[in-house]
Parts: C-alpha cells; sequence; structure tokens
C-alpha cells in the first residue's frame, strides 16, 4: 500500500455504487466490489473502468493513476472476500432499510478491520442502519449525487456514536477523491440536497404537467437559469447578493412579498396517482427518446467544465 491509498470495498454496484468504485478507482485506490446480483456484479468492473477512464478524457483524472486503478479492481465473490482487507465499506445497496441493517450486521464478523462503513442513503438515519451493531462508532452516512465521480458533493450524517475523530479521517479520504463534504446536523429524510431535489422536481411536474411548459424547455429554464446562480453561490447567498449593498435584509424588506405570492401557488401534493405517474414518464421519455447515450456524454462534459471554471475561479 502506498502513503494515503485507501482499501475500499464497495457493496452494491448499481449507479452510485459503480461512481464510487470508479472515482476511488481514478484515485489508484485498490478497490474490491460485491453485490448479491451476480449478473449485475459481473457487468460492473466493465462500466467501472469506464467511467474511470471517461474521467481522463474530462481532464478529471490522470491517466497512469486511473490505469494503475483499474489495475487492482477486484470483484468479490462473498462480501467476506470483497470486505475483509478494506479500510473504508462503502454501502450502497437498494433503499431498504433491513436489507442494510443486515449488511451491517454482516459486516460485524467479516470486516472486523475496517476503520469507517458508511451507507450512501438518503432515507434512513445512521443510528437506525446500525441498530444491530456493537460497532456502531464506525457507522454513519456519507451521501454522494449522481453521478459520484463528478459531482463533489457529499452529505456526511454522523449518528449519536459515530466516532467523531474517525469523521474527520473520512473527511481526508473525501479530500483525496476531490469530494467537499457537508455535515448534517440532523438527520431529516432527504438530507439536504434530497430536499432541496425534492422541492424542485415536484414543481417541475406540477408545470409540465399543468401545460405551462414542456419537459424540455423546462430543464433549459432550470438548468441555465436558477441552477447557475446556485452553483456559484447558493440559494441563500445569491438571494443576499441579488439584493445590492444592503443585502439579505433589503430582500426580505422590498423582495419577499412576490416570492410569497409564488408560494401560494406553489404546488402541495404528496402523492402521484399512477395515471400522472404515466401522463409524465412519456412526456420525459419522449423530449430524450434516442439520444440518451449523447445527452449523458454531454451532460458529463457540461459537468466537468462547470467544474473547472469553478476552480479556476477559486484560484484567482
Amino acid at each position: 500500500m502506498a502513503s494515503g491509498e485507501v482499501r475500499v470495498a464497495v457493496v452494491g454496484t448499481g449507479e452510485i455504487g459503480r461512481g464510487w468504485a470508479s472515482l476511488a478507482v481514478a484515485a489508484g485506490w485498490p478497490v474490491s466490489l460485491y453485490d448479491q446480483d451476480e449478473p449485475r456484479l459481473d457487468h460492473a468492473p466493465t462500466d467501472v473502468c469506464s467511467r474511470a477512464r471517461n474521467l481522463v478524457a474530462l481532464h478529471r483524472a490522470d491517466h497512469d493513476t486511473v490505469e494503475a486503478g483499474i489495475r487492482r479492481l477486484h470483484v468479490g465473490r462473498s462480501l467476506l472476500e470483497a470486505c475483509r482487507e478494506a479500510d473504508w465499506i462503502i454501502e450502497a445497496i437498494h433503499e431498504d432499510l433491513r436489507a442494510k441493517q443486515r449488511l451491517f450486521e454482516s459486516l460485524e464478523s467479516v470486516a472486523t478491520n475496517a476503520r469507517a462503513v458508511t451507507s450512501s442513503t438518503s432515507t434512513f438515519r445512521p443510528q437506525d442502519l446500525a441498530a444491530g451493531t456493537y460497532r456502531k462508532d464506525r457507522c454513519f452516512v456519507v451521501h454522494a449525487l449522481n453521478p459520484p465521480e463528478l459531482i463533489p458533493l457529499v452529505e456526511i450524517v454522523p449518528g449519536p456514536e459515530t466516532d467523531r475523530a474517525l469523521l474527520e479521517v473520512v473527511k481526508a479520504w473525501l479530500r483525496a477523491l476531490g469530494k467537499i463534504a457537508v455535515t448534517i446536523r440532523k438527520a431529516v429524510p432527504g438530507n439536504v440536497a434530497g430536499r432541496i431535489a425534492a422541492a424542485v422536481w415536484r414543481e417541475a411536474i406540477h408545470l409540465v404537467e399543468h401545460g405551462v411548459i414542456d419537459a424540455a424547455d423546462l430543464d433549459r429554464a432550470v438548468s441555465l437559469g436558477p441552477a447557475l446562480g446556485w452553483a456559484a453561490a447558493g440559494p441563500l447567498l445569491s438571494n443576499h447578493l441579488a439584493a445590492g449593498d444592503r443585502g439579505v435584509s433589503a430582500f426580505f424588506q422590498h423582495l419577499l412579498h412576490s416570492f410569497e405570492t409564488v408560494w401560494e401557488d406553489l404546488a402541495d401534493w404528496k402523492h402521484l396517482d399512477p395515471e400522472t405517474q404515466r401522463h409524465i414518464i412519456g412526456t420525459i421519455e419522449r423530449a430524450y427518446e434516442g439520444h440518451m447515450a449523447e445527452i449523458r456524454a454531454a451532460r458529463d462534459r457540461r459537468l466537468a467544465a462547470i467544474l473547472t471554471g469553478l476552480e479556476d475561479a477559486r484560484r484567482r
């Protein structure tokens, strides 16, 4: 093991698990994969390698380091084989509390030397995930957004018994991977990014469903409008800056009423009926039909360009 390396085991090889794995591989770290779904596990290494190499093409990783990481990528055919030598185990299975609890309990015996066991969930509290374990000190949530290999934000949610010194160790690992961590002080469903996304998603569906705008133009309105401002400053700071020299106090004095007028008209439903689901699915699929591979590649190029621009701006 080279200095600074972390041995990573990723359990669960869906989109999030593969993204975590490709990020660690791109750092040259040894990575083991495991999934109970054998066909999915069999296909995972190819995708992980492709995503890691894509980071080179996007100028987000070094070619030689990525190739070194790819050579060290390992598929574990059992939980024990994948996790027994790991420093950091990243749980990324489906959002089922009991399944996650069983996994955390199994790791008590097969991964006794792991320093950290983290979950990628945005749904469950760390104390609930680790309820049946003795090593609650090493268990907490580290939630990444999709795609994890490009979006730098991670949300850390410690449990009441999480080792605070270990949190700092994992934050250092995350920094080495190019991630930027925020700590959630109080566990809530969806964490923070997920709650903001859920609010915007609900209003987006509402506007498209009621014929205000079509799906493609809705995506343009958000991605080329408020999302750009939020990328540079976030929603609170954006409004603080928008109010001029007097800042947020002037915003509340002069502009709050316009927001209150809109708030009164926002969607407030909590469930989508099957008919509306079918309509929205069809609307989105028709908007982007036949172009998903190109759109995904373009999305990745834009994300990489935005990140490079933000990094250049911070250095000036």
